[in-house]
């Protein structure tokens, strides 16, 4: 039974506006429901036949709500060498010579000093710690159910020096604060037994007990359901060739000819964000990071808590009866087909890390999506035309900071209705 929803449970707008939200992922989504709370009329519009079939279908399901970690780092920087010559399977670069692609790695290595990237590390904790409080209310509020709980997350090292740079950044994440503890081997092993069986590769691993985990596509899903409840209309299957804003109200123009028109538009596509944006003129910088996941039955040794392991780029989260892992970071692909070849790497890291997490002979079901990414791996989250707001670039974070950025991007729209 749906919970009913009460005006003065959330912040009614003075002005009611007629907004067109593009992206039915979870960033769309969690937009879309969280301007619907607020008393505009909402349209969400996308390209896939339903919500979540993109990005958020399959990816790792972590909420990582205190491992904001930005992706360009003094660490990332020493690794570029081996990711040009293909030797690190998890993580590997594609150039090119697109000026957009350029400008992004110019961008993305001055985001690579030790300063910038503890900033940028801050400010996505920040975004995360409201994300969580946003998501626990949307939940609550539409009794939205998507697989949620509440495992806590282990993060191993198995250098030394990987170990005592973690520690750093969550010690100035701790003062922001992020409650997280360090473990050495037998810590770790007290928090999750499984992980006895590789407890001599432990050097020493950080756990944050109220991580959390959920199926984002299950939450997709939810939404819509709320959504429609709430007089809402979810409109799958739309293809967009452009967005004009040089008149008194922005409008979207369908492949087939036919507009559609707003108060204001709210661009949640993910990695489409920047083609359509070009069309305003507006230029975003994303690229593409492709990643891969599968979903199993529990092994022998299945961890109850999330697992990241740092050095094979690869994360395990129990959802319900299942476990879902992902990893890898192919840099600038932009296919989505799921390469064997990257899938078997995803596979040997997983086997590598966790030998008994999933029955790896008999996977149900493999995925691979693109993640937009910033050079800073900072959603953008602002005006870009007239009449049009971006909420998009999320990257790998898209899912743990959805229902912060919603609550940001509806404060944009309210103060410039």
């Amino acid at each position: 039974m749906r919970a009913e929803f009460r005006p003065d449970e959330a912040m009614v707008t003075a002005r009611p506006q007629e907004l067109v939200v593009i992206g039915a992922g979870v960033v769309g989504m969690a937009t879309a429901l969280t301007l619907s709370d607020r008393g505009h009329r909402v349209t969400v519009v996308d390209k896939a036949d339903e919500p979540g079939r993109g990005t958020s279908f399959a990816n790792g399901a972590q909420l990582s709500y205190s491992y904001t970690d930005a992706l360009a780092s003094p660490a990332t920087l020493a690794q570029f060498p081996q990711m040009l010559l293909a030797r690190d399977p998890a993580f590997r670069f594609h150039s090119s010579l697109d000026p957009d692609f350029l400008r992004w790695m110019l961008a993305f290595v001055r985001n690579g000093s030790a300063n910038r990237f503890r900033r940028n590390t801050l400010a996505g904790l920040a975004l995360a710690v409201r994300s969580r409080g946003a998501l626990h209310a949307l939940a609550r509020r539409h009794r939205i159910e998507f697989a949620h709980g509440t495992p806590g997350k282990i993060i191993l090292y198995r250098s030394a020096k990987s170990f005592a740079a973690a520690r750093a950044i969550a010690a100035d994440k701790g003062v922001a604060g992020a409650e997280q503890s360090f473990l050495d081997a037998d810590g770790a092993v007290a928090v999750e037994p499984m992980l006895a069986l590789i407890r001599h590769g432990i050097v020493g691993a950080i756990h944050t007990a109220s991580e959390e985990v959920g199926d984002p596509y299950r939450f997709c899903t939810g939404v819509q359901a709320a959504l429609v409840a709430g007089g809402a209309e979810v409109r799958c299957g739309v293809a967009i060739d452009r967005i004009d804003a040089d008149g008194k109200r922005p409008t979207i123009v369908l492949n087939d000819g036919s507009r559609l028109g707003a108060d204001r538009i709210i661009l949640c596509a993910g990695l489409e964000s920047a083609s359509l944006a070009r069309t305003l003129g507006a230029r975003l910088p994303i690229v593409p990071m492709k990643g891969y996941s599968i979903t199993a039955a529990p092994g022998r040794a299945a961890p109850r808590v999330s697992i990241t392991d740092a050095a094979n780029r690869v994360v395990f989260a129990r959802l319900a009866d299942r476990m879902r892992i992902a990893g890898l970071a192919d840099l600038g692909r932009r296919d989505t087909g799921v390469e064997p070849d990257r899938l078997a790497a995803l596979v040997g890291s997983a086997r590598a890390a966790l030998p008994d997490a999933a029955d790896y002979d008999a996977i149900e079901s493999s995925w691979a999506g693109l993640r937009p990414m910033t050079p800073d791996s900072l959603p953008i989250m602002r005006t870009i035309a007239p009449g049009v707001i971006a909420n998009t670039g999320h990257g790998a974070l898209g899912w743990t900071y959805a229902a912060g950025s919603a609550e940001r991007v509806a404060a944009i729209v309210e103060e410039e209705g």
